[in-house]
């Protein structure tokens, strides 16, 4: 088991965000989070990678790395890639002693490769379009070869072939790292096409928890409004 949630709970200034929720991913499994906006999915994701404290529960990880792939790529403009991607090599306390610069180049090479750019080491962002600078973010993501990745909204803006591309990359590497993954998403194709389980947020607390199977057979009120994108039914839209 890479990643356990025990009884989590947070609240911001009183209002209960995250309201006593449990689950586990093991290695290799790739749990995908959904809900409406509002409903504390990506919240869950900075609990787990310590963005921000926690009120009460538990978080229990196998492995102390855990990468984060933010919803809009989040690359540094001012570095090109290599240096984007080799970021957590050079300023890492616990990392930056352990390579040389040949070794390094060679890492950033390697992850290139994994995510199907190789050769753009000297590009800057800039010069990349949206679904490049994913799969860049991918590659920083994965440098340091984590157990435990976590991806916020990962096809967020993109057309839908680039998001094709995005989700086999993200069963791609949940297979090439033996990875524990958690996708938060909206978009009903990163379900279908990557996950092994999915959990549903609604209020804070987890309304549905089944297969991707199992949530478009919308044997639940929850899971039917969700599916269908329907204003009717138990939830509604948070400001």
């Amino acid at each position: 088991m890479s990643i356990e949630v025990k009884n989590l709970k947070k609240s911001f200034e009183d209002k209960g965000v995250i309201d006593d929720i449990s689950f586990k991913v093991n290695n290799g499994e790739i749990l995908a989070i959904v809900g409406f906006s509002g409903s504390g999915k990506s919240t869950v994701l900075k609990l787990i990678c310590g963005l921000i404290p926690y009120d009460n529960g538990e978080i229990i990880t196998s492995d102390g790395d855990i990468a984060m792939v933010f919803q809009y790529s989040a690359l540094f403009d001012s570095l090109n890639v290599a240096d984007n991607i080799s970021f957590a090599l050079r300023e890492r306390k616990d990392l930056r002693q352990l390579y040389s610069e040949d070794q390094i180049k060679e890492i950033v090479a390697q992850k290139l490769e994994l995510v199907g750019l190789q050769g753009i080491e000297n590009k800057y962002p800039s010069e990349l379009s949206g679904g490049m600078q994913k799969r860049v973010s991918f590659a920083r993501a994965i440098v340091t070869n984590p157990k435990t990745i976590l991806y916020d909204e990962p096809t967020a803006g993109l057309d839908p072939m680039s998001s094709t591309l995005i989700e086999d990359y993200i069963v791609r590497l949940k297979k090439e790292l033996n990875a524990a993954s958690i996708v938060v998403t909206h978009q009903m194709s990163t379900i279908t096409r990557t996950a092994d389980r999915v959990i549903m947020l609604y209020d804070g607390k987890i309304v549905f928890e089944g297969t991707p199977e199992e949530l478009l057979k919308q044997d639940n009120p929850y899971t039917r409004q969700f599916v269908t994108a329907s204003l009717e039914g138990p939830m509604t839209m948070k400001a």
